[in-house]
């Protein structure tokens, strides 16, 4: 009996896009790139080099000018921007180098909050936010006040939020640009065990130290990945 292949998780071809001037920049030039389900891939490159517009159009933030994005198997081209956000929802998990916690809510409520618009029961929300957070080993901080964490653990809190939907991709930009060394090192290494439980990890950055974790690293400049 024959399996059914798998399709990437990302998969550019000839992916473009621009913006208006003056003067008018191409911020992406014919990117190709594939991704297959359980990678841990870095995109790496310096400061204007297109890393933002990159990780904004493979996280349906923006879309394309021209070429091809394909999310786990589906043509994002012709989507409405609904089905779009439906579809990011589901399929991608960021985490970013601010935290963007609600202060004043609790850790539980800050992971929840990812669920509320996927039809998932209140009481069904609160178990699922719980198990992710013993992913991350924090479940004994569950009811503290996200505004009282420390960058460590604040971080952890987002990878939660980010995780909760159980997403195809886990998408970090500089995700531990806010933290010291220690905390840097533990943040890094949940996600290595992250992706040694099965998941696809996409990691956008400038330091390569960092994308040194990945499996293999892709350079962009200039707008060009390589």
């Amino acid at each position: 009996m024959e399996t059914e292949e798998v399709p990437p998780v990302v998969e550019f071809a000839g992916v473009t896009r621009s913006y208006a001037g003056p003067p008018p920049v191409r911020a992406l030039r014919g990117a190709d790139l594939l991704i297959g389900a359980g990678e841990y891939v870095a995109v790496i490159g310096p400061s204007g080099s297109g890393k933002s517009t990159f990780l904004n159009v493979v996280g349906l933030l923006d879309r394309p000018d021209s070429g091809v994005y394909r999310l786990d198997g589906i043509d994002t081209a012709g989507l409405r921007e609904r089905d779009r956000t439906a579809l990011r929802g589901r399929r991608i998990g960021f985490v970013f180098q601010s935290f963007h916690l609600v202060r004043h809510r609790s850790v539980l409520e800050n992971v929840t909050l990812a669920l509320i618009y996927t039809g998932v029961s209140r009481r069904a929300r609160a178990g699922l936010a719980l198990e992710t957070l013993e992913r991350v080993g924090l479940t004994h901080r569950a009811h503290a006040m996200a505004g009282h964490l420390s960058g460590g653990e604040a971080q952890r809190v987002a990878i939660a939020r980010a995780l909760v939907n159980r997403p195809s991709m886990l998408l970090c930009d500089e995700p531990t640009g806010n933290l010291d060394s220690t905390n840097a090192q533990a943040v890094l290494a949940l996600i290595d065990e992250l992706n040694a439980g099965g998941l696809t990890v996409l990691m956008v950055s400038h330091d390569s130290q960092v994308a040194g974790r990945a499996q293999r690293a892709v350079f962009i400049k200039d707008g060009v990945l390589r």
